[in-house]
């Protein structure tokens, strides 16, 4: 049963609540004043305190606030002799959950409690809820609750365990690196090194000892034998982002490695077994880029065993609240602030903005709002200027780099069936007529998109 603490400087009244309390099945103790109380909280561990608000000392009000700042999770009901409208908005103010006036009858004092106790239940099944949700929406650092992330959590999950090489593709900013890291902590691999590299950060003189090593004197600044990266990950996994700009000469290199499972050291002259799995990543259309003679054909092969997409944060709209409360909560701790939450209207433009820097665009912009924030919630003046443009998402995706046909097409589709659900309130049938397609058609397009 629920403990309470009774807290009033009046002997009679703590016998009586005592009294009533206990014979109603809780599990009761009393302080004669706040400090007492403070005092009491850790051994006796309350989840609910009735107490004065009129006491020698320290007041009912200042024992509220003095909870709020502990961050105690007993819930308080004041009493006072005084009532009046203005002293209930203080007690609420200060944290009461409940007010009740003096003299009090004991119903009163009961329903005050099993109120309380309701919604403290119901607080409960919601934290609980939500750490379902968060557990369900989160893997490996990776945050969405769409059907696309949910998909990609099970496909990770799946591969990471075969010993195999998977090309991750997706535009700048999605998070390809993310997917990365989960497949090598989920996989037999974990307890070895994760090495990430990017190819079109390194220049191009520089990347084949890079990648693969080089033996002292191979040329004019090799002082002594260096390791590539592929010897540093021996045992683990080797993600090679922007595998698009690795040149040529490169590539067959890297063919080689992953055929054979052998490198050679610039200016060595044996070759050197290696255990790696890799994971290349690119913005690129690989597809195209073969086609166009930049890209070898055996090596496109050899990358696509396993491939993953990860879809644009305009392709997947439902994730953004998750990710916005999550980077709220990183920003609070990483910077100290204590911000409460998003105000509707800014919400609304963290909501309605295509996000075409995807996921790192969205971060950043929450870490900027959280530094200019000067309230307890980031408001909509908080945010940068291009998210105060109103501006159509379609005449906003047009506005994107990207220029496939293909693409566009799938993100404009998406757009209008999720403006005639919400035209005809979540209508189905009047949607699909608004859409001028076949109410079948319209359930597999919700589906594949994951709209609801």
């Amino acid at each position: 049963m629920a403990r309470v603490l009774v807290v009033d400087d009046e002997e009679n009244i703590r016998l009586v609540l005592c009294k009533v309390l206990q014979r109603n099945g809780y599990t009761v103790e009393a302080a004669a004043s706040a400090e007492e109380a403070l005092a009491r909280l850790e051994d006796f561990g309350p989840d609910f305190l009735i107490a004065d608000v009129r006491m020698p000392g320290m007041s009912g009000l200042d024992l509220c606030r003095e909870l709020s700042a502990r961050a105690s999770t007993a819930t308080v009901i004041v009493m006072s002799a005084y009532g009046s409208v203005e002293l209930a908005l203080d007690a609420m103010k200060a944290g009461a959950y409940d007010y009740i006036s003096k003299p009090f009858k004991q119903d009163e004092v009961l329903l005050a409690l099993r109120k309380a106790e309701e919604r403290e239940h119901l607080r409960r099944e919601n934290r609980a809820l939500r750490e379902v949700i968060r557990r369900e929406s989160t893997l490996e650092g990776m945050l969405g609750k769409s059907e696309p992330m949910q998909r990609i959590f099970r496909t990770i999950e799946k591969v990471a365990a075969f010993d195999t090489t998977v090309r991750v593709s997706g535009e700048s900013g999605t998070g390809k690196e993310l997917v990365a890291r989960a497949i090598h902590r989920l996989g037999p691999r974990h307890l070895k090194p994760f090495v990430a590299v990017n190819c079109g950060a390194i220049p191009e003189a520089l990347l084949e000892s890079e990648l693969f090593g080089h033996k002292r004197g191979a040329f004019t600044d090799a002082r002594s034998d260096k390791p590539g990266l592929f010897s540093e990950a021996h045992g683990g996994t080797l993600f090679l982002d922007e595998i698009g700009e690795l040149p040529l000469l490169l590539q067959v290199k890297l063919l080689r490695a992953l055929q054979e499972g052998t490198i050679r050291p610039l200016g060595g002259t044996r070759d050197l077994e290696v255990d790696v799995r890799v994971v290349a990543a690119t913005v690129r259309d690989l597809k195209r880029e073969v086609e166009e003679g930049r890209f070898r054909e055996d090596l496109y092969y050899r990358l696509d065993v396993l491939s993953i997409r990860v879809p644009p944060l305009r392709e997947r709209p439902e994730d953004i609240p998750l990710l916005i409360e999550h980077f709220l909560q990183k920003n609070n701790g990483k910077l100290g602030t204590h911000l409460s939450g998003v105000a509707a209207e800014a919400r609304k433009a963290l909501l309605a903005y295509a996000w075409p820097g995807n996921v790192r665009e969205l971060e950043n912009v929450m870490e900027r709002a959280v530094v200019l924030a000067e309230g307890d919630e980031i408001a909509f003046d908080d945010l940068p200027p291009r998210l105060k443009e109103p501006m159509d998402p379609i005449a906003r995706q047009l506005e994107t780099d990207e220029l496939s046909i293909k693409k566009t097409q799938r993100f404009m589709e998406r757009t209008l069936i999720a403006k005639a659900l919400e035209r005809t309130g979540g209508n189905r049938t009047a949607a699909a007529k608004l859409l001028e397609i076949s109410h079948r058609a319209l359930l597999y397009k919700i589906k594949g998109y994951g709209l609801s």
